[in-house]
């Protein structure tokens, strides 16, 4: 006996929709929130998640306090960029790729139906950075299959989705290997948005200058999106993208950042000509 498969349900109506994933709460604010609010002001619908609750970041409090903390600082951090908040899966240092949780960021995916995915580099300064990502694609991937099954249950759909990866942390890999963006985003008129937005992280600031190093919580990432500008040579402040492959994800090979931000968007041309040489 034939068993008739799932359903495709059809794909949402209504604006485009992005979705940015990243692994803890305030990675956003640092790599993808600028790209993020320029998307809002060109009519789309923004998602915000953070796969960790951040529970383990911090010396004051023990990991429920911490965790309660960081959720509502997140959740502030969402208000401030106008995108819908989705809550937390796991813990840090608790991203694993498994099937597990897997099967949650499918679900997620399935919801969302976003045409654009912000995430992580595929290799970065910290395994949940680069396991977040993994999750990302994967999860990505499986959304238009009805054999897959996610938790909560959602039905499948086919439609084209394309993702973009971050900038690493130091804008290097884990072997201090340079990476250089393959496209820009102008984020110099929502900068200080972004800046309040991480700002909204307030438990982080003590805890990073002790546990990491890192003197000043809201400079490191000034400084950064100044970095990333300068590699522009036309933007004062940027963030910078990788785009993914699109086999598995897209009928043909679509650039939707380049397409929903005109002027604010630079293909890094030399990016460009590299990958045709290693053809």
């Amino acid at each position: 006996m034939k068993t008739r498969l799932t359903q495709l349900k059809p794909v949402r109506s209504g604006p485009p929709t992005v979705l940015a994933l990243a692994a803890h709460p305030d990675d956003i604010e640092f790599v993808m929130a600028g790209t993020l609010l320029l998307l809002r002001q060109n009519g789309w619908e923004t998602h915000y998640c953070n796969l960790a609750s951040g529970d383990k970041g911090s010396i004051q409090y023990d990991a429920p306090t911490t965790r309660r903390v960081r959720r509502q600082e997140a959740r502030e951090a969402a208000r401030i960029l106008g995108a819908h908040f989705h809550p937390s899966l796991t813990d840090d240092l608790e991203i694993f790729y498994d099937l597990r949780l897997l099967r949650r960021v499918a679900a997620i995916i399935r919801q969302v139906q976003p045409t654009i995915v912000l995430t992580h580099s595929p290799l970065d300064y910290m395994e949940d950075h680069t396991n977040a990502s993994r999750l990302a694609v994967t999860a990505a991937f499986t959304r238009g299959m009805p054999n897959f099954k996610t938790v909560p249950p959602c039905v499948p759909a086919r439609y084209d989705t394309t993702i973009y990866h971050a900038m690493p942390h130091g804008m290097c890999d884990p072997l201090r290997r340079r990476i250089v963006p393959g496209a820009f985003v102008n984020t110099t008129s929502v900068q200080a948005t972004k800046l309040a937005a991480l700002q909204a992280h307030r438990s982080q600031q003590n805890w990073l200058e002790v546990s990491q190093g890192m003197n000043s919580y809201l400079r490191m990432m000034e400084e950064m999106s100044l970095a990333v500008g300068r590699l522009s040579r036309r933007f004062q402040h940027a963030e910078g993208w990788r785009r993914h492959s699109h086999f598995g994800y897209a009928s043909t090979e679509v650039d939707p950042l380049r397409d929903a931000l005109g002027e604010d968007y630079l293909i890094n041309a030399a990016y460009e000509r590299a990958l045709q040489r290693s053809l």
